[in-house]
């Protein structure tokens, strides 16, 4: 994000169960940025020593990843019914205690007729976490919208799979080599960590440009 002087936030953070992360949603605004950002769409397998694993033995992680683009107040038409939310509120917590609000600042909205839930609790005024979950959710119906008009499974989320073996677009090896490589365009390189770092350009271009090849 630094890199391409993307501006970025991260609107909710949801600690796993029982180590690591459970979900995050982020904010991501710049220049081509969904249309770069889309290539990471899938499902992404990190094989390492888990650093929650007394024995220190090789575990596989799978991620799902998913991109939509943020529907602007003009961009579309989208009207939600009030009848249709369950607007719920909660305390914020983050990572490590962060953004911890003594206050029910969080914001959970549930969209009944169709179960998309999204929530927010990056602020710490319970209106704007509204706002931000609401924008969000205009974005998730307008994607459903137009899934269902067209009668597609795929048309900008793209065919949700299984998050599993096989299914992975990308693989990331830390042990007992490093590896990192793309599964759709063959695009491999050794510095794993550089890769974990952000630096993902050769695989974006690696898939684009198949794609036009493919064109």
């Amino acid at each position: 994000m630094d890199k391409k002087n993307f501006k970025y936030k991260v609107v909710d953070y949801q600690v796993g169960e029982e180590a690591g992360i459970k979900n995050v949603t982020s904010t991501v605004r710049g220049k081509n940025a969904y249309g770069l950002l889309k290539v990471e769409k899938g499902i992404h397998r990190l094989v390492r020593i888990s650093p929650f694993d007394a024995s220190r033995r090789r575990h596989t992680s799978f991620a799902l990843v998913d991109v939509i683009p943020l529907i602007e107040k003009n961009d579309a038409d989208i009207k939600i019914s009030k009848d249709d939310l369950r607007i719920e509120t909660f305390r914020a917590s983050g990572a490590g205690g962060q953004h911890v609000n003594v206050t029910d600042s969080a914001v959970r909205i549930t969209h009944i007729p169709t179960k998309i839930v999204v929530q927010c609790q990056d602020e710490r005024s319970q209106i704007l976490n509204r706002q931000t979950a609401l924008q969000i959710l205009k974005s998730k119906l307008f994607e459903y919208g137009q899934k269902k008009e067209k009668e597609e499974i795929e048309k900008v989320r793209g065919e949700k799979k299984e998050i599993g073996w096989g299914n992975q677009i990308r693989s990331y090896v830390l042990q007992p080599y490093q590896m990192v490589k793309d599964h759709r365009t063959g695009v491999e390189i050794g510095d794993a960590e550089s890769v974990l770092d952000g630096d993902i350009d050769v695989f974006i271009r690696g898939y684009l440009t198949k794609r036009i090849y493919e064109k």
